[in-house]
């Protein structure tokens, strides 16, 4: 997909598409993107292979969903949808060409459906869902009933899109492929900057570059929020400041506008204390852990206020955020073991997340089931990788997840694998998605945590392990003997 081909913001509306098809609907994103369209009353169909969780929803608002990819599928329809996933010679994506239909990627359909609204949207290597999610839920709390399309969904809201009757639209605006270029935002915000998606952009620079583009589309009144604690970032500040572009700054730095301190991080969640422009503006917090996911808070903080929300409704909104599914989220807890599921797969995200499930583990091991995500990125970022799962007591690595790559000998899961520095009885490498759940069931034992981590499929590992912990005979507790009087299923309160 070229820059070039792409249909900027405030070109069409939502309502300019007519009848609507999408291709591979049930994905996270693509499903936002429908729930949004279906809600506005557009008429919908899609396409997809499998029964993804969100069809069902997509159904009961109207949607028509075809469990097979045809050509049949694109009669009557007057827009094609496709993400980035999808090959150019899919067999309905080359069809609704031959027809001379409209054919949209996702990221133009988001940017006409933000038509008429001012539009926050959320960029960075790191934090995106959170962020905006943390933005909505701020924007709710306010009563600014904003529409949204998130990476992920808010368990407080159960969605991850809606169709608000207030004037923002928030969103997330990914940059590996350029997309993020295609929006007018009336804030960009930038979470941090780091080397990913250099099959796009070929060196950091030039991923920069991109960055310094997103935030020169703001609004002539709107802003950019930036961390000041990563470098990247502030490179991209510097750079947008010579520029006559408004940014303000967010992070621990004594530089920052919306500075932090005293943050603590511990099972129950993370706080901080937080000061605008010199100013005390007590205490915020959210009930999710993580030193990390209290910088990413900071930006959304730093965004309400500046667009004018009181800093009590900011401090609200932000401890309601329950989290959000695939971060930080706790599948279950199945004989003394607790079983979590984390998005993360670039080196710094895996860092952090780690991090926090070290200090969650307590006096019991950490366990981490790694999906690699994409060949490109395992290769180039491997030692760091490596270096990261060495924070786990035990690591078992599945082989990359890359649709659509090429492997050469040598590379992935068991190139990664020998180069995490643990004890060889410490990690394996596992290619069968089958032999995953004994392989961690061998290795785990009452008080461990396991995180299941990586790409996206690894998501459904998470039940896997634990209906093969429930089927262990007895848990082991910590010292090697059999727990006998551990719970065999033992959940935590609600």
């Amino acid at each position: 997909m070229e820059t070039a081909e792409m249909i900027p913001a405030g070109v069409l509306t939502a309502e300019d598409l007519g009848r609507v098809h999408m291709i591979g609907v049930g994905g996270v994103g693509m499903s936002g993107l429908a729930r949004l369209l279906l809600t506005r009353g557009v008429p919908l169909s899609g396409s997809e292979l499998r029964e993804w969780p969100a069809l069902a929803a997509l159904r009961a608002l109207g949607g028509t969903i075809y469990m097979s990819h045809d050509v049949s599928n694109l009669d009557g329809v007057d827009t094609v949808i496709y993400s980035t996933a999808i090959p150019a010679d899919h067999v309905e994506l080359a069809e609704a060409r031959r027809r001379g239909l409209r054919v949209l990627h996702r990221s133009e359909a988001l940017a006409a459906s933000m038509t008429g609204r001012r539009t926050i949207a959320v960029a960075g290597t790191h934090g995106k869902t959170t962020t905006t999610s943390m933005i909505t839920l701020i924007m709710q709390q306010a009563g600014l009933a904003p529409s949204f399309v998130i990476g992920g969904e808010i368990s407080e809201v159960g969605s991850n899109a809606h169709h608000g009757t207030g004037e923002y639209f928030v969103a997330e605006a990914d940059e590996s492929d350029r997309s993020f270029l295609l929006y007018r935002p009336h804030v960009s915000i930038i979470t941090n900057v780091e080397e990913d998606h250099l099959n796009t952009y070929g060196t950091l620079a030039n991923l920069e570059d991109a960055f310094v583009e997103f935030g020169t589309l703001v609004e002539p009144d709107g802003f950019v929020v930036t961390c000041a604690d990563d470098p990247g970032a502030m490179r991209v500040t510097a750079r947008l400041r010579e520029l006559g572009r408004t940014v303000f700054t967010y992070g621990e730095s004594p530089e920052a506008d919306l500075r932090l301190t005293d943050i603590t991080t511990t099972a129950a969640g993370v706080r901080y204390l937080a000061s605008l422009d010199g100013q005390e503006l007590g205490e915020f917090s959210m009930p999710v852990p993580g030193r990390h996911l209290g910088l990413n808070s900071a930006s959304a903080v730093l965004t309400a206020l500046k667009l004018g929300v009181d800093p009590e409704v900011v401090a609200a909104g932000l401890a309601a955020h329950p989290g959000v599914r695939r971060r930080f989220e706790l599948k279950g807890i199945v004989g003394g073991v607790r079983v979590y599921d984390e998005y993360a797969y670039h080196p710094t995200s895996m860092t952090a997340a780690l991090h926090t499930l070290r200090e969650v583990a307590g006096d019991g091991r950490l366990v981490v089931v790694f999906q690699p995500y994409r060949m490109y990125r395992t290769r180039d970022l491997q030692e760091e990788m490596a270096t990261a799962l060495a924070l786990a007591d035990e690591a078992v690595i599945m082989e990359v997840f890359g649709p659509g790559e090429v492997r050469e000998p040598g590379e992935g899961g068991v190139a990664l694998t020998a180069a995490v520095p643990l004890p060889p009885e410490q990690k394996i490498f596992v290619p069968s998605w089958e032999d995953v759940p004994g392989e961690v069931v061998r290795r785990v034992r009452e008080g461990d945590v396991v995180v299941t981590m990586g790409a996206p499929p690894i998501s459904l590992m998470g039940d896997e392990l634990m209906a093969a912990l429930a089927g262990r005979a007895e848990p082991v507790s910590p010292n090697g003997y059999v727990a006998r009087h551990a719970s065999p299923d033992a959940r935590e309160p609600a």
